[in-house]
């Protein structure tokens, strides 16, 4: 019986421990942005998409994103704080169903990792407000980076570069 106490007193002590350190990692990750809100705050601002994919980490259905056909010179910004994150120059059809890019505009976004789905993945984030963008894999144009941003189209606003005079 005297065992029995003592290894569920163990467990506990560790469940306790690993559930402390997690929350902690998540405020230090939190308050690394530049721009932080609370719920209601990003609530106020956000459509309900915007808010579920960008505050709660959810992924919009595949070829839903207007941004999917956006071929003209122009700048992807966040939907959130307006970071430029994405050129349009850097944006290929990769036949996933989302926005995709082979590269990031220096200094827009930020990486994490989720295991929402069982297993690691490399998460992609908006470096000014922290808002979940979507993941990097390594399944881009060998031409170029070889990497593939997979970005939820809702993320993000698009805004078109200003004619050129002739």
């Amino acid at each position: 019986m005297k065992i029995m106490k003592t290894i569920i007193l163990t467990l506990l002590t560790i469940i306790t421990i690993g559930c402390n350190g997690n929350a902690q990692k998540e405020s230090k990750a939190s308050s690394k942005f530049e721009i932080t809100k609370t719920d209601a705050e990003w609530k106020n601002i956000l459509t309900p998409q915007e808010y579920a994919v960008l505050r709660k980490g959810a992924t919009e259905k595949p070829y839903s994103s207007e941004l999917n056909g956006v071929e003209e010179p122009g700048t992807f910004v966040c939907a959130a704080c307006a970071k430029e994150l994405y050129r349009s120059e850097h944006k290929f059809d990769s036949g996933s169903g989302w926005p995709s890019f082979d590269r990031a505009i220096e200094g827009g976004v930020a990486y994490g990792t989720d295991s929402k789905l069982g297993f690691e993945r490399n998460e992609i984030h908006c470096a000014r407000c922290g808002g979940h963008l979507g993941h990097l894999f390594d399944d881009g144009p060998r031409k170029t980076t070889g990497k593939r941003h997979c970005i939820n189209g809702v993320a993000m606003k698009f805004i078109p570069d200003a004619p050129k005079k002739q």
